[in-house]
């Protein structure tokens, strides 16, 4: 006859605090910043957007979603004499735009940057300063291994660092803790899809309202409620290969930005 196996004892109160359990959203060292979205917020390890960490985010066209899922957290980056370091965006910063977003121009840097590397470069040489405010860098070619190297470097850095990819860069693997996936949804709505954090998968997406409260006030209701989009161009705009999209990212909406120099520039925002 077999013994019969001992009844499993309660962990103590510290352990059972500590240990994390695989159905559960991992914890996050380091401080972050609320999104601005409830229901964003209550996915991401740490309830917001991490420090000493990168984020990336990855969309179908540059310069579409982006500026709507950080909208609502860009005041809270600025704070206590913040700026948003802007390196390489596909389109000139509309300051009007910035303005209703709660940011004023001298609270924004703008960096040009003709080439891949020197996107790169500028994206480090940023996380290495350590500054007060945000990092969003547009990498569209960056490899695998330059990504754990700004991984590891953002360690030391207080502030949060995304960096803008096109989707097609789930295909490849990531030393970012926090990837996910943005596409216009029905109406204002964005779809945001986490395909990588800290913790349990998540398979479901989350749809965020995210129509600026400035907006909301003065568009019509037909306007209000937009259609979603066709799913036959967000296909084949993924599908485009990476080495086309750094092209096509520019002409996303609206003008297109001027061509950058063959060098770095930091430009200020015309009032």
């Amino acid at each position: 006859m077999r013994p019969c196996a001992p009844e499993p004892r309660p962990l103590p109160a510290h352990v059972a605090e500590a240990l994390w359990r695989g159905t559960e959203i991992g914890g996050q060292a380091a401080a972050t910043v609320p999104t601005g979205f409830a229901a964003l917020d209550a996915q991401l390890p740490g309830g917001g957007w991490p420090r000493r960490s990168l984020t990336e985010l990855l969309t179908a066209q540059a310069a579409v979603c982006e500026w709507r899922l950080l909208g609502p957290a860009l005041p809270a980056f600025t704070r206590e004499r913040g700026r948003l370091y802007l390196v390489a965006p596909p389109k000139e910063p509309h300051v009007g735009g910035l303005c209703q977003l709660g940011l004023s121009v001298d609270q924004v840097v703008w960096i040009e940057a003709a080439t891949p590397a020197e996107r790169l470069w500028a994206t480090e040489q940023l996380i290495k300063a350590d500054p007060a405010g945000a990092i969003v860098s547009w990498l569209p070619q960056a490899r695998p291994e330059q990504i754990r190297r700004l991984q590891v470097q953002a360690h030391g850095c207080e502030a949060p660092v995304f960096l803008l990819r096109p989707v097609t860069a789930l295909r490849d693997a990531s030393s970012a803790p926090l990837r996910l996936s943005i596409a216009l949804g029905a109406g204002w709505q964005l779809e945001v899809r986490i395909a990588k954090r800290r913790g349990a998968s998540m398979d479901e997406a989350l749809h965020l309202h995210a129509l600026p409260g400035q907006l909301a006030r003065v568009l019509p209701p037909r306007l209000i409620r937009l259609p979603a989009p066709v799913a036959a161009a967000a296909a084949a705009t993924a599908a485009t290969p990476s080495s086309q999209l750094e092209a096509a990212d520019a002409r996303a909406l609206g003008r297109v930005a001027p061509r950058p120099v063959a060098h770095l520039v930091a430009r200020p925002l015309a009032h």
